[in-house]
């Protein structure tokens, strides 16, 4: 007894042209003879979802098989589909159609062929880091790029020198053979030929009938200021060379930007903590602060002077405005905010105990106001925890 159509491709009775066709694509991948090489059901069941999409996507021959069912498709006696409903019908065409959609050229009457001649050569990909002050100015770089380049001796024909590729006699040059399966032809690239459609007989020596040589290119490359991690430059026709004599893919550089020892990078900013000495701290002043190569208003010391608040605190953060990372393509620059944190000194001398412990003496309570309203909290809690408040 025949399956039943809509269990073949998985579907509801009420489904749509678009799911159909959708549980066809997957089931005819699914069974396809070329992927289940060995299992001699894989045929039978490819056909099976053939013949269930045939007339499931035909609105015509869909009414008639859910009034009737197989009866209301096949031709007296059975035995295929006869009449309106043969695979010569619309529909294998829409069958045709998906294939074409689904596996290119390789199914007879998708009107595909070898792709003959010269051919454009694969892109390349290349990484490289860069310092950031490289990213900071823009810098020129040389690159060495392991390629293939386009052996010079056969011109990358791959044939020795005074011959010539011959045209494979397995497929007579179209680069594909077609054998019957069933119901339909099946074309697969040409074994002999790998898909050239010729055959060299006498190999060139330089490059062993490949056409191309392995090297290592040396090329010069403009890194643009304010590029950051996962930028990429594209280079045309710098990438590996074409088969027979056709043009060069593209060379795609990824760049990535090195830690810093000092500044961290957020975007077109610039963070950096630096230390202040206590002295500094409580009454005030100036400390220098780095900055990168080429910033404008830098006078070549590569140093910033910060102004330091009186008081001023760990976590303090002060912004210079436009000292930051250049914006790509753009005349803006980002900001440099320094973070201050407040150095405790060690090592004391005596003198240095005695004028500390007599600061601590005749220091007053408002000079330390984060620690008042620290102790203030505890207080609430210790007096919550024992109900003493």
């Amino acid at each position: 007894m025949a399956r039943d159509y809509y269990e073949i491709l998985g579907v509801a009775r009420d489904a749509d042209d678009a799911t159909l066709k959708s549980a066809f694509r997957k089931k005819a991948m699914e069974h396809h003879p070329d992927r289940n090489q060995g299992d001699d059901q894989a045929e039978a069941r490819f056909k099976e979802v053939n013949e269930a999409y045939s007339v499931l996507s035909d609105a015509n021959k869909r009414a008639a098989y859910d009034r009737f069912g197989h009866a209301g498709v096949n031709g007296q006696g059975g035995g295929g589909f006869g009449g309106q409903g043969g695979f010569g019908g619309q529909g294998f065409g829409n069958v045709e159609d998906i294939f074409s959609e689904m596996f290119g050229d390789i199914f007879g009457g998708g009107g595909g062929g070898r792709r003959s001649g010269p051919q454009r050569g694969p892109d390349v990909r290349y990484d490289y880091e860069i310092t950031l002050e490289q990213a900071y100015k823009g810098a020129d770089v040389e690159l060495n790029v392991p390629t293939t380049l386009t052996c010079e001796v056969c011109k990358g024909s791959g044939a020795k020198a005074g011959t010539k590729p011959v045209t494979c006699h397995t497929c007579g040059g179209a680069g594909r053979v077609r054998t019957s399966n069933g119901f339909f032809a099946v074309e697969r690239t040409c074994p002999t030929c790998n898909g050239q459609g010729q055959v060299i007989k006498e190999p060139c020596t330089n490059c062993h009938g490949h056409g191309q040589v392995r090297a290592n290119r040396k090329l010069n490359v403009r890194i643009p200021a304010g590029v950051d991690d996962g930028a990429r430059i594209r280079l045309s026709g710098e990438g590996q060379a074409g088969a027979g004599g056709g043009p060069r893919g593209d060379l795609y550089i990824f760049l990535s930007v090195a830690e810093h020892e000092i500044f961290e990078r957020d975007g077109a900013d610039l963070h950096c903590q630096i230390p202040v000495p206590m002295p500094t701290a409580v009454l005030g002043g100036e400390v220098e602060v780095p900055c990168l190569m080429g910033g404008e208003g830098c006078d070549g010391t590569c140093k910033l002077e910060v102004a330091i608040p009186e008081g001023a605190q760990t976590g303090h953060k002060v912004k210079i405005k436009g000292k930051g990372m250049p914006v790509l393509n753009s005349k803006q620059r980002g900001d440099l905010l320094v973070e201050l944190f407040v150095e405790t000194p060690k090592h004391l001398s005596a003198r240095q105990k005695e004028l500390m412990k007599e600061f601590a003496e005749i220091a007053e309570a408002q000079s330390y106001a984060q620690s008042q309203g620290f102790m203030h909290k505890a207080k609430r809690f210790w007096d919550d925890i024992t109900g003493t408040a």
